[in-house]
């Protein structure tokens, strides 16, 4: 398996600034300081707020934030996904592999879940893991050579999904029927296997002319 996360040099500051992100997201959901302390914080956050407002805006990649689409013979990275993207505050964010083998569909994903992903006591909410099998479906229906957008998604429920543990996503494609892309998952905990979730996957290949108008119309609130 390679390694497929991010094109960005480690020491890239928005690297940094997006995992500080992160960080405060999960001490804000399970924090339980005085409120000076989250005066404090606030006070910080609104500070590092109105260094970036102050700053030019505009999306600073040309490609897309949707894993289905992404551009294998580019290298074009999904940073910004709001499910795997190192540059998304909003993601976990997991780390993503891909099969050596050109013709090997197979994708995997390592993540853990923080207490901002909680759904039942100490467990992942399920709308994140479809999220999570949106996206590395995505990725293995990407390798196929035809990528496609999202049609359907079932996701089965076999048992808790812990947080604060390993987690391993796998995606793999099943079949191709003309513009349709069929693909698989599972998630498992990392340390003994144990199946969490299931779910199967319907993408439709897309005309790239159309993703093309709607990256013209991209907007970008400053707000």
């Amino acid at each position: 398996m390679i390694d497929f996360n991010t094109s960005l040099a480690r020491d890239d500051p928005r690297l940094r600034l997006a995992e500080a992100t992160r960080k405060i997201i999960s001490q804000l959901a399970s924090s339980t300081a005085q409120i000076d302390a989250f005066a404090a914080a606030r006070d910080l956050v609104e500070r590092a707020t109105a260094v970036l407002a102050a700053g030019d805006h505009g999306r600073g990649y040309t490609s897309t934030a949707e894993a289905s689409l992404v551009d294998f013979e580019s290298m074009s990275f999904v940073d910004y996904s709001p499910f795997i993207g190192l540059l998304n505050p909003l993601a976990p964010p997991v780390s993503m592999s891909v099969s050596s083998d050109p013709n090997d569909t197979t994708v995997a994903g390592a993540v853990m879940y923080g207490g901002a992903y909680e759904g039942p006591p100490g467990c992942v909410h399920g709308g994140h893991i479809a999220g999570g099998f949106d996206e590395i479906l995505g990725f293995a229906q990407a390798r196929a050579g035809q990528p496609g957008m999202t049609a359907r998604l079932t996701v089965s429920y076999r048992s808790p999904t812990p947080l604060h543990r390993e987690l391993l996503f796998t995606g793999r494609v099943d079949r191709v029927d003309g513009r349709k892309i069929f693909a698989t998952g599972e998630l498992v905990v990392a340390a003994d296997g144990r199946l969490c979730a299931d779910a199967e996957g319907l993408f439709i290949s897309v005309d790239f002319s159309a993703l093309e108008a709607l990256k013209r119309g991209r907007h970008d609130s400053t707000a």
